[in-house]
């Protein structure tokens, strides 16, 4: 993957507090987003009403994060490893997804060039990654890729 200039992104300035809460509770009549919530108390986690809530980021250029989950977030593999997952186990980098974006696809490769992406996209806002946010990705990227728990080891 070449390296990006990251910060010439443009800022999405997002949806509404409102818009947010409607599309939570949307997702959480999701026969995927149920699994998920139950596979989290399965494994001991308290998922209560409050568990997924929309909050103002100001400007930060944050489009989301996680506030219980047990990651030190200072740790870079932490977090490009949180990203990893989540881009995979996501399917947001599906081809018919980043075709509707209209984004440049390649037949080969094209979920793995938009996970990764989007991971120094994420690492580069945080401020402790600064300089090794591609380092951290590679040496994270197997592993993390490859660990779909809790679905079947088939995705």
């Amino acid at each position: 993957m070449e390296e990006n200039n990251l910060s010439s992104f443009p800022r999405n300035p997002g949806a509404t507090l409102e818009q947010c809460q409607s599309m939570i509770h949307k997702s959480l009549l999701s026969p995927q987003v149920r699994f998920l919530m139950e596979q989290l108390e399965k494994a001991g986690c308290l998922v209560g009403d409050n568990f997924i809530k929309a909050v103002k980021c100001n400007e930060t250029g944050i489009a989301g994060g996680y506030t219980k989950a047990n990651l030190d977030w200072t740790k870079c593999a932490h977090h490009a490893c949180s990203e990893i997952r989540a881009g995979h186990l996501s399917g947001d980098c599906h081809f018919k997804r980043e075709l509707l974006r209209l984004t440049s696809l390649k037949i080969r490769g094209h979920e793995q060039e938009c996970i990764r992406r989007r991971v120094m996209k994420s690492l580069s806002a945080n401020p402790y990654c600064s300089g090794v946010a591609k380092a951290a990705v590679e040496s994270v990227w197997d592993v993390c890729y490859n660990d779909t728990e809790p679905y079947d080891r088939t995705l």
